[in-house]
């Protein structure tokens, strides 16, 4: 079924959010600071400062990111015989660190997310999330922004290790596509990393980006558009690749979303 004004083109009928990076700027203040709790719990000498957990989220999900740094960054540290009992331990630590630090304060969200979503769910859109953190993690970010998200504003939560294959693989999105009974030209994907997009645009998605400090310089190619946040009213976004199917649009909203095309 075509869209009323855009012939041709099949309606729009749920968008699809990554969380780290695109729903709120998680990583440097909570993920990595909740990393490096669970390591000095565990009486490990190892920090993560923020330069160095700019390239290791190169490497989508928790366990598989302190395998690479022990890979490629600490190859000399003795690894136990039950290596990846080791892992999965320090990251069910980290998890706990990082649900605290969310309820000590949490981190808001980016500027437009609150209000897409909201117009979104009144436009009778369907939302969903496709990410590689933990459901936990999830639930720890929208009930600690002021004020809380709802989780079931989200019809469908795909995360974690309910796939085995994690971004840039599209096992999440195919995830979150079989829950949502669409096809992926009836929705649209938010992502802010080069993963992100790969993913997204393996299982079909249009994908829309919205970079930050450490994503700003990954390839996007595939994007349908790229833009420095969602935007506000009084706080325009910038285009950073693609062209704006509406023209005199300065945030993204639904209209906007129904323009781009699929």
């Amino acid at each position: 079924m075509a869209k009323k004004g855009f012939p041709g083109m099949t309606q729009l009928k749920a968008l699809i959010f990554d969380v780290d990076g695109t729903l709120a700027d998680t990583e440097r203040d909570g993920h990595r600071v909740a990393f490096n709790r669970a390591f000095a719990g565990a009486g490990l000498d190892w920090e993560w400062d923020v330069a160095l957990y700019g390239k290791l989220l190169a490497i989508t999900g928790g366990k598989e990111r302190i395998r690479h740094y022990l890979d490629y960054y600490n190859p000399e540290f003795r690894r136990p015989a039950q290596l990846q009992e080791f892992i999965a331990a320090l990251h069910q630590a980290k998890t706990r660190h990082y649900t605290a630090l969310m309820a000590a304060g949490g981190v808001p969200l980016r500027s437009g997310v609150r209000r897409l979503l909201t117009e979104a769910r009144a436009a009778g859109l369907r939302l969903a999330i496709a990410t590689t953190t933990t459901p936990e993690n999830v639930r720890a970010l929208l009930e600690n922004v002021q004020p809380p998200v709802p989780l079931s504003w989200f019809e469908v939560v795909a995360a974690g290790d309910v796939v085995d294959a994690k971004k840039p693989a599209p096992d999440i999105y195919h995830y979150a596509l079989q829950h949502l009974g669409l096809a992926p030209e009836q929705c649209l994907a938010f992502e802010d990393s080069g993963n992100g997009v790969r993913a997204a645009r393996a299982a079909g998605l249009t994908t829309l980006i919205t970079t930050n400090d450490y994503t700003h310089d990954h390839d996007f190619s595939g994007a349908r558009l790229v833009l420095t946040h969602l935007g506000e009213p009084d706080q325009p976004f910038d285009v950073l690749q693609g062209g704006l199917p509406v023209t005199d649009k300065h945030y993204v909203d639904v209209s906007l979303l129904h323009a781009l095309p699929r």
